[in-house]
């Protein structure tokens, strides 16, 4: 049976199941913040990142290990590529908290929210529904507030703000890979790939880094299992629901990472400004207004 949106009139669209997924792995996205923050004063990032990664990698091994039998050359090329996407989402923003401030960090990272539906429409030929550019925009203007108004001043092109500009274009690469290649391989599969190339590319890069072994730390071997299991979960969500829900709907959902990011500090006693709470709303104001349909023209080619 064909379905035909409403003649007038717009709707809103309750979350699907896939939706609420993404909502939940955004809120586990949060809650690892404070976590890797405290990681860091025992471990150096690219070593983390690979510690966690390959851990993360192992367990999808182990959970799916039958679905390996069935592994093709499609599947392994889209794991390695959207693999080396999350790597260089990573070290490129990595890189640069060593030379700016983490609010110029969060700042610059937070670009990777607009990029997403211009990226989709030009190379997926997927075009972005109204209410979803509007979701977009109002959920930028949100994560702005959280940086902070002094976010965006003194910025100069500097290395440190080039590296992380370029880790939200990689972010954004990744979701567009994701949306890319998920109709088309086995989520577990691809999971699994993806998350040892993360890995092993990690702790390949330390020696170019100049970023040597930590020393022995219950800290980050607790923290690097812990979010390992957490990525594992995470990743395969992103590959399962983005089969069905499109690249900008999926970012405006990302973009609340730092509202679950805020609330799991205020909980360890941090507080928020005025500003940053106006910011979180807004970006749940954004999710909210991307699920709103308007009506569409006959026949207008269906928008994603």
């Amino acid at each position: 049976m064909i379905k035909t949106p409403p003649a007038s009139g717009s709707h809103v669209k309750f979350l699907s199941k896939q939706e609420i997924i993404l909502v939940l792995i955004t809120m586990l996205w949060g809650a690892t913040f404070l976590i890797i923050h405290h990681t860091m004063e025992h471990t150096g990032p690219l070593f983390f990142v690979g510690v966690r990664f390959l851990t993360a990698g192992l367990m999808s091994l182990l959970l799916f290990r039958k679905s390996l039998a069935g592994m093709t050359r499609y599947e392994l090329k889209a794991g390695c590529i959207i693999g080396v996407g999350v790597f260089l989402g990573y070290t490129f923003q990595t890189l640069g908290l060593k030379t700016i401030s983490s609010s110029q960090s969060a700042f610059i990272t937070a670009l990777y929210v607009p990029m997403v539906p211009f990226l989709q429409w030009a190379v997926l030929k997927r075009r972005p529904h109204m209410m979803s550019w509007v979701g977009v925009l109002i959920a930028f203007i949100g994560l702005i507030c959280l940086t902070g108004p002094d976010a965006a001043s003194g910025l100069s092109f500097s290395p440190g703000e080039v590296a992380t500009l370029l880790g939200a274009v990689s972010i954004a690469g990744e979701i567009i890979l994701i949306s890319r290649y998920a109709l088309r391989v086995d989520s577990r599969r691809v999971t699994i790939v993806q998350l040892l190339v993360a890995g092993i590319l990690a702790l390949a890069f330390m020696p170019v880094a100049g970023e040597h072994i930590p020393a022995f730390s219950w800290v980050w071997v607790a923290s690097g299992v812990g979010l390992g299991v957490m990525s594992a979960v995470i990743q395969f969500a992103m590959n399962w629901a983005q089969k069905t829900i499109s690249a900008t709907r999926a970012t405006v959902i990302y973009a609340g990472e730092p509202v679950w990011a805020g609330l799991v500090g205020r909980l360890a006693g941090e507080r928020l400004p005025p500003l940053a709470i106006a910011g979180a709303g807004l970006i749940v104001l954004g999710v909210l207004a991307s699920e709103i349909r308007l009506p569409r023209r006959k026949k207008d080619p269906e928008l994603t």
